[in-house]
């Protein structure tokens, strides 16, 4: 420049030529499709977790997903079906076993008990009566309107018989003390004609147990004797050991008592167990979850036992765990609850205040936890947790509204969908970010050394690519594949790896390697190009060389980044990154067929010798990309062993 500047050479035109210089450079710096790539890649995944039931409602969720390493989920209706089925009744101080499965109201009661006796018919009302829920019938088959758990009561009592929209018209509901989280039980105040005004209760049985000082028995109501009360405790642990999930009801005559009097000196009339069968696929869940490092924790209303049967039959509950009820946890500290929970794997009759607890304690250590609710006072836990769940299904407003993401269908299975679709999004992202950048490094460095090297050698201001060739290849040639690379299919190890690191960076261990690696070979070949095309048949064909050349290696490296992991042969390109390859290469051939574009990008056809040093020299890139990407395999397999 000084040169130019002594001779008196500097003119508009090198001005000009400066000017385009900066123009390219800038154009170069930035990778004018990122911003639209990144957005409709994470618009698709977010549509592809929908599909699959899993609706993210905030796009960082999407990125934290594949870092989850503990899943707290609620049993009932998401680690099981949420389908109760009462199968035995404790009354009269007998066992009586149900008959049928799902809700519809066919099926038997079988055992030494009198259908006839007054606290056999109680114990029906009281499961019709304090209860909220509906049985319908729909089409071909029986639906619950409200809570499955009340739901599978009323079916009990139409099974014995007992008409569940007659006898809520016949005893009408006067008052009632709504069943919270908290209390765990519900009690309602009907009219019941010959028995007068009566209160009903349902709830934990220890809980209702606790409000009781009578018990029917007989035909008779006698006193509530400890040894009476450790034979329903008995029963209710025999109940639980056999993974069913029990309620007690009871039942006082009223004599103008209100409000928390009509809780107290209750007449204990019997226990039903309901039967709620683990989902299977949220048992291939959690196994597919313990292979990957992730640990799933059970939390739960139901009696300790009853969870820990189901825990075991689901794979959650192993050898050496540990099971805590709410008031275990209540009597530990932090400090002592911080350093066992990890153990931890079972929770049963917790309150909502403790499940944020538990997502304290485990972000303490370090882990990234997703947690499930439903009710309004989960909502709390939800918010803290690094993926709040809410459940779409019996959720609440509240709940969604504090969540990350809702599970459509409720389904624990859905969480690891939305785990291993969070896996798959973070991985193509890393793949277009290889892609875009080593373009744009290839592109600064090409420009910058081109330029300055050109004034030395050529003793002329010249760019190898022009501010309009530098655009045509980051907006058309870079566009479709990247976008192709974004909805990439996922790898195929991608559920047996371990949860990402949060703080690992984006240019990771298998990023930064590719994205040295192709500017150190990209750059040279094209300088190279250039300045031996230049010294030879001039600028115009230095230029076409270089610029048609950068398009194909561009091309070939998109096809290597399938698969950041695997060589082409185990992870071969997909229907739709094909398709944007052979789109790119159909265009740039039309477009430099037409003589207006060829002037406008200034360059000319290229000759049969040209194309094939510009394929020679693509493979070589792709060459480069498949062997950097075999060495990063190779150094993995001998850290891991």
């Amino acid at each position: 420049i000084e040169d130019l500047i002594v001779a008196g050479h500097l003119a508009l035109e090198t001005v000009v030529e400066v000017m385009l210089f900066a123009t390219a450079l800038a154009v170069a710096v930035i990778p004018e499709a990122l911003p639209a790539i990144v957005t409709g890649t994470l618009a698709i995944g977010m549509r592809e977790m929908a599909k699959r039931n899993a609706l993210v409602r905030r796009m960082p969720a999407v990125e934290t997903l594949g870092c989850v390493t503990v899943i707290c989920s609620d049993k009932t209706g998401t680690l099981t079906k949420g389908e109760m089925t009462v199968k035995r009744i404790y009354v009269d101080g007998k066992v009586v076993e149900v008959t049928g499965s799902g809700y519809e109201p066919r099926g038997e009661l079988r055992g030494d008990y009198d259908p006839e006796s007054e606290g056999f018919k109680l114990m029906m009302l009281g499961a019709i009566l304090c209860n909220d829920a509906r049985l319908v019938k729909s089409d071909d088959s029986w639906v619950i309107e409200g809570d499955p758990t009340e739901g599978a009561l009323v079916v009990a009592a139409e099974k014995a018989g007992f008409r569940h929209e007659e006898v809520r018209r016949r005893y009408p509901r006067v008052d009632e003390i709504p069943f919270s989280s908290e209390r765990k039980r519900m009690t309602t105040v009907h009219e019941l004609g010959e028995y007068g005004r009566i209160a009903f209760m349902k709830g934990a049985v220890e809980i209702v147990l606790e409000r009781c000082r009578y018990i029917q028995v007989d035909g008779r109501v006698a006193e509530l004797t400890p040894e009476l009360k450790e034979e329903i405790l008995r029963v209710n642990e025999e109940f639980a050991s056999e993974a069913l999930r029990n309620l007690a009801i009871a039942y006082r005559r009223l004599n103008g008592s209100s409000g928390d009097d009509v809780e107290r000196d209750m007449v204990f009339l019997g226990i039903m167990g309901m039967m709620d069968p683990p989902r299977e696929e949220a048992i291939e869940a959690i196994k597919i979850c313990r292979r990957v490092g992730i640990k799933p924790i059970m939390i739960t209303g139901d009696h300790k036992l009853t969870a820990l049967a189901i825990a075991k039959q689901m794979g959650i509950y192993s050898d050496g765990d540990l099971a805590l009820t709410g008031e275990e946890l209540d009597r530990l500290s932090d400090p002592e609850f911080e350093r066992i929970v990890d153990k931890v794997t079972v929770y049963a009759r917790v309150s909502p205040m403790h499940k944020l607890r538990i997502v304290r304690a485990w972000k303490k250590r370090g882990e990234i936890v997703a947690m499930t609710g439903d009710g309004v006072n989960d909502a709390p836990a939800v918010k803290q947790a690094d993926i709040g769940v809410a459940m779409g299904i019996t959720g609440t407003e509240v709940t969604k509204e504090a969540s990350d993401m809702i599970l459509l269908d409720d389904n624990f299975a859905t969480i690891v969908k939305a785990i291993e679709l969070g896996r798959w999004i973070y991985d193509n992202i890393k793949k277009y970010l290889v892609y875009l950048l080593s373009c744009n490094i290839v592109e600064i460095a090409v420009l910058s050394i081109g330029a300055v090297v050109s004034i030395y050698f050529f003793r002329e201001f010249s760019l190898p690519l022009l501010p309009a060739h530098i655009l045509y290849i980051n907006l058309a040639t870079d566009g479709l594949p990247a976008l192709a690379l974004g909805v990439a299919p996922p790898e195929p190890d991608i559920m047996e790896r371990p949860p990402r690191d949060p703080r690992e960076s984006i240019f990771s261990r298998e990023v930064l390697p590719l994205l040295i690696a192709i500017p150190a070979v990209a750059t040279p070949i094209l300088l190279s190009l250039y300045f031996l095309e230049h010294g030879l048949n001039g600028p115009v064909r230095a230029v076409t060389i270089v610029f048609l050349t950068f398009i194909f290696m561009e091309l070939a490296i998109a096809l290597s980044c399938r698969s950041l992991r695997y060589p082409i042969i185990k992870a071969p390109p997909h229907k739709l990154l094909i398709l944007a390859v052979c789109w790119e290469v159909f265009l740039i051939s039309f477009l430099i067929s037409l003589e207006p574009v060829r002037e406008a990008f200034r360059v000319i056809l290229p000759t049969i010798s040209d194309l094939l040093l510009i394929a020679a020299l693509s493979a070589l890139a792709f060459l480069v990309c498949e062997l950097t990407k075999s060495m990063l395999v190779a150094r993995a397999r001998r850290e891991l062993e």
